[in-house]
């Protein structure tokens, strides 16, 4: 039997989202979390205890698509992104949000989309 090996990043973004996990659990908040890869990004708003997903958004939604124009991979689609989530968080009665970067550095297409959800109401 091989023993299955975590990679750097899985390492990383394991250590950052058990931090965060219980934080948000313990203060009844909801988890907003980021994926990125080279040419979409994600963001879901996710509550630990209850482990649903309340609110989600991407690059890849229709309601995105006509917005971008074909650019999915830069900073102002991520800016687009965390509008789009903040709108659906507030339609599903969210506010208060801890903010899971997960592996990724605060800087770039991670920071525009929190910065545009901070925008549109969101509070981390």
């Amino acid at each position: 039997m091989t023993a299955k090996r975590v990679t750097p990043n899985q390492r990383r973004a394991l250590r950052t989202r058990s931090k965060i996990k219980t934080a948000a659990i313990r203060n009844g908040r909801a988890r907003l979390s980021v994926y990125r890869s080279n040419n979409h990004i994600s963001a879901q708003i996710i509550d630990d205890a209850k482990h649903v997903t309340l609110a989600s958004a991407s690059t890849i939604d229709k309601d995105l698509k006509g917005k971008l124009k074909g650019k999915t991979g830069n900073a102002d689609a991520a800016g687009q992104v965390g509008k789009l989530l903040a709108e659906r968080a507030k339609k599903a009665g969210v506010k208060d949000v801890i903010f899971d970067r997960g592996r990724y550095v605060y800087h770039g297409r991670v920071k525009a989309l929190a910065d545009a959800a901070r925008e549109g109401g969101l509070e981390f």
